[in-house]
């Protein structure tokens, strides 16, 4: 792997975003956006530029979006050229791009310019083509999370995180993650009071921390089986209640050793683990939402206590739920 700085001497962080045929639009769209806001951000307050983009393709032409809409880019970066951080944008064309030799080559040169490389979704197959994930952990979309990790075996796939921070290099998920890990660049570059500023003016309600799924505990379980979608509406209803495996397996009209059976079957989680997952998304909701106290959300959530509801912050998101307030609410 390629040595990468870890620091810039550059004032302006000059950023290069990285497009081909068949790229996702708003993998390229969404990290820009977020950079740009902060460029408008930190000038209207008083500071300097802080960061110059460069959308680059090969041969300088533009890249048509797998949306249709073709994209106006420089050409690709000399490699004595600048740069703070490398953004490679993913889409339908990631993987014929990871196929590429000049773009892989591309990509491993400036990656020794580079403070940092970032990926966004199918992004990631570029980085492990040029062998900058060898030994990392990264993330994708979960669609290509078994492809990514099949094609090359030495990099250490995580399937649910929105993004993942391995040293210098990041990854995120699908699409709309790109934003998620442009605020978190943000974040580190400038403060956290500069990535929520942008975050609220791209109307984003709730910048989500790097360890949060890619589904939510819900959606997860709505697509898992249509057979306990009653269940699970009614479980909604009711996370502040008893929801003990006999309640549960009453209101499915199954045994309880059926019923723990068939959840799991169905699930791939035990009963208590779903609800478990299901009343912390409630109670992150409130936390980001509300000023109400975090007891009375552990009682409104059906944890019973604030220890209870402690323990599972920590356990699913390795963050307290004060934390998790001091950091994602605006």
């Amino acid at each position: 792997m390629p040595k990468i700085p870890r620091s810039s001497p550059n004032p302006i962080r000059v950023i290069d975003v990285l497009t081909y045929p068949a790229v996702q639009l708003l993998d390229v769209t969404g990290p820009v956006q977020v950079f740009a806001s902060a460029n408008d951000f930190v000038v209207n307050s008083g500071g300097t530029l802080p960061y110059r983009l460069k959308v680059v393709a090969q041969g300088g032409e533009g890249a048509t979006a797998s949306a249709g809409v073709t994209l106006a880019a420089g050409p690709l970066t000399e490699d004595r050229e600048a740069l703070d951080t490398l953004l490679v944008a993913g889409g339908e064309g990631a993987e014929a791009a990871a196929e590429n030799p000049v773009l892989v080559e591309w990509v491993r040169q400036r990656a020794t310019r580079a403070r940092r490389i970032a990926s966004v979704c199918t992004g990631a197959f570029l980085l492990a083509a040029a062998g900058l994930l060898d030994g990392r952990r990264a993330a994708t979309h979960w669609k290509y999370c078994d492809r990514l990790a099949q094609r090359f075996p030495s990099v250490h796939v995580e399937p649910d995180p929105i993004f993942v921070c391995d040293g210098p290099i990041w990854t995120s998920a699908g699409v709309t993650a790109g934003i998620d890990l442009a605020l978190a660049l943000v974040e580190e570059d400038l403060g956290l009071s500069v990535a929520l500023a942008v975050a609220r003016y791209l109307v984003v309600f709730l910048k989500r921390p790097g360890g949060q799924a890619q589904f939510s505990a819900a959606l997860a379980l709505q697509a898992a089986d249509d057979r306990l979608g009653a269940l699970h509406d009614w479980i909604n209803r009711h996370l502040g209640d008893d929801l003990s495996l006999s309640v549960l397996a009453e209101q499915a009209g199954m045994s309880e050793r059926s019923f723990s059976r068939h959840y799991a079957q169905a699930t791939g989680q035990t009963p208590a683990r779903a609800i478990e997952r299901l009343r912390v998304e409630a109670a992150q909701r409130l936390l980001s939402e509300s000023r109400t106290p975090v007891k009375r959300i552990a009682r409104r959530c059906g944890f019973g206590s604030e220890e209870t509801m402690r323990r599972s912050f920590l356990r699913l998101l390795a963050v307290t739920p004060q934390d998790y307030r001091a950091r994602f609410t605006f």
